[in-house]
């Protein structure tokens, strides 16, 4: 039987609704198309000499970060498998990114788009949400994110798209110009093209699951570290393989940190997971950002300051290679929040011990000295090596 929101957004009948989807599909993929690959920048370190550092850059997307990549994918799965049709408003948890991307892709195809959100989500990224025509549906308490994202689909006889539920099953993690793929294509040519490491935060663990699928798909010895926040559920759940584990305090990191292991974080693709503590992720984007001469977003430097901690082992052991990680969005919507000195003071975060050390380990080359959490895979994956 016919679901009662198909008939109701598609009156004209079966061929009609089908021609709408073959369009939708169209202007998605020569969104696609039109769009050039994110470039991969190497970051040029004299200390570290024999270890080279590439930043896969997803803040150029025209959506501004990774998540534009998610939501392609997560579109084009929702229409292919007849979830979305002419009409059917669709609606996401989300706490910005994920959110500002669906609302482009929901545009181009002329549907409806809500985002709910927690009502602490930046000024910046509710703004890019209405820029493209997106409806922001704030709430208080952000554990009831998911529960009142389906409510509101259920209320509008719309799409709940779930990202943490369909992002590791709506990328086609064998190839398709998924991330991982671009990331090898574009390594090919450098001296080292077959990175030790790729680092990747945990955020709906789409991403990290793409990219750990890959891996094996391809046999390639390059191992996946996964860098998880404070007041997040995945390191927990990694570290003791039970995926119960639940968070109550929100992650001051947008984008990355989830209170639960949400169900398309895949702990068996993952080699190696550390917690990086908020003040040392502020710190590393910081740093970055004067780096690149332009800011980058909190996430990225979650990523970063893993991936320094990786390069500061593999320099100790007197080991050379590639190590690769993610510029996941611009630091452009955080200008009230992480670059905001007055912000950082009344969440009592200090990232000023963190950026000396870390900038004394890319200066010199000398060990850094501060302990983060850091587990390997319990079942033996981190243990692969490189020939």
């Amino acid at each position: 039987m016919e679901p009662p929101a198909f008939r109701q957004h598609h009156p004209a009948g079966p061929a009609y609704r089908r021609g709408w989807v073959d369009e939708a599909v169209a202007a998605i993929e020569a969104d696609q198309c039109r769009t050039a690959d994110t470039h991969l920048i190497r970051l040029i370190v004299p200390a570290l000499t024999g270890i080279d550092i590439y930043l896969k850059d997803e803040s150029t997307h025209p959506t501004g970060s990774l998540k534009h990549r998610l939501a392609r994918s997560l579109f084009l799965y929702a229409l292919c498998n007849g979830h979305i049709c002419e009409g059917t408003p669709v609606v996401e948890a989300s706490s910005g990114s994920t959110a500002v991307s669906e609302a482009y892709f929901a545009q181009m195809i002329n549907v409806p788009f809500y985002a709910v959100m927690p009502r602490t989500t930046s000024a910046e990224k509710i703004a890019a949400i209405e820029h493209y025509g997106g409806n922001c549906h704030l709430i208080d308490d952000g554990r009831a994110l998911y529960a009142e994202a389906a409510a509101l689909a259920a209320r509008l006889n719309g799409h709940y798209m779930d990202q943490f539920t369909f992002a590791e099953r709506a990328t086609d993690w064998r190839g398709n110009n998924n991330i991982a793929e671009s990331i090898f294509t574009q390594l090919k040519g450098e001296p080292r093209p077959l990175p030790d490491w790729i680092v990747m935060g945990a955020g709906t663990g789409g991403t990290s699951a793409t990219i750990g699928r890959y891996l094996r798909y391809r046999q390639y010895p390059t191992r996946l570290c996964v860098a998880d926040v404070e007041h997040s559920a995945f390191f927990d759940c990694f570290r003791t393989q039970d995926r119960s584990h639940v968070c109550e305090r929100p992650s001051l990191i947008e984008g990355v940190g989830r209170p639960r292991c949400e169900p398309s974080f895949v702990p068996g693709v993952v080699d190696r997971m550390m917690k990086i503590p908020d003040a040392a992720t502020i710190a590393a984007m910081s740093l970055l950002s004067r780096r690149l001469g332009r800011t980058v977003g909190g996430s990225t430097g979650a990523n970063f300051l893993a991936l320094c901690r990786i390069a500061s082992e593999m320099r100790k052991a007197n080991q050379t290679g590639s190590l690769v990680t993610l510029i996941c969005d611009s630091g452009e919507r955080y200008r009230q929040s992480y670059y905001e000195p007055a912000w950082l003071r009344a969440r009592g975060l200090d990232p000023a011990p963190f950026e000396a050390a870390l900038s004394s380990f890319l200066a010199t080359g000398e060990p850094l000295d501060f302990v983060v959490d850091d587990v390997v895979n319990p079942q033996g994956a981190g243990s692969r090596q490189a020939p």
